[in-house]
């Protein structure tokens, strides 16, 4: 019995190791993504928040934060959390948009988009957030290309994308029945319809878009 005790109390610190290399290190893992979703959430709870008050500029550093948190986040999650992952895109992307890395933001929102279309057990919540966060990123490309001053051949075809993603959405509110849905489909296809009528001089005049 006494040698029993010995080799069980000799083995202790080898299934500490054991744990902690093994299942420990991945309980730290998730601990650390948890903390830092958290962190990412607050922080753009925040900065929607700042930009109601204060304007876009003052909610720059908590989108920044935002952002890195998602980064971090994303490089924790293991690999088969394909939901929790493409959330924590979407995030990103939404968070990007804000601090100036415009063309990042698009080109994950339209990879989202692909990607939730070809999976059938993508929610449709998922779809339209990505869905509405690439239409948004095309509207604020055009924009900026117009008032950059690219030519109509390189910036109809994005005013033109965003339009057919408002319309597209607005339907989808309109067949569910979601009245206040389609009401901002609406509101958001006439936005991309008047950018694109818009005289140069008459955008120039007018504030960036707001969040």
């Amino acid at each position: 019995m006494r040698k029993l005790l010995l080799l069980v109390w000799l083995l202790l610190p080898a299934a500490a190791l054991a744990y902690h290399y093994g299942p420990g290190q991945e309980r730290v893992r998730c601990d650390k993504a948890s903390e830092a979703i958290a962190r990412a959430r607050e922080a753009a709870f925040m900065a929607r928040q700042l930009a109601l008050e204060q304007g876009d500029e003052a909610a720059k550093p908590l989108w920044k934060e935002a952002e890195q948190a998602c980064g971090e986040a994303l490089a924790l999650v293991p690999p088969e959390r394909t939901e929790d992952i493409r959330a924590l895109r979407l995030d990103r992307a939404k968070a990007q948009m804000w601090i100036g890395q415009l063309p990042d933001a698009r080109r994950e929102f339209e990879a989202l988009v692909e990607e939730l279309s070809a999976d059938p057990k993508a929610t449709r919540t998922d779809k339209r957030d990505a869905r509405t966060g690439l239409a948004q990123a095309q509207y604020f490309m055009t924009w900026l290309m117009r008032l950059e001053g690219s030519p109509r051949s390189e910036w109809e075809p994005e005013i033109e994308a965003a339009r057919q993603n408002y319309k597209l959405l607005a339907e989808e509110a309109i067949a569910e029945g979601d009245k206040a849905a389609a009401e901002t489909g609406r509101q958001d296809l006439e936005s991309a319809i008047k950018l694109e009528r818009m005289e140069l001089k008459d955008l120039q005049g007018l504030p960036l878009p707001s969040q």
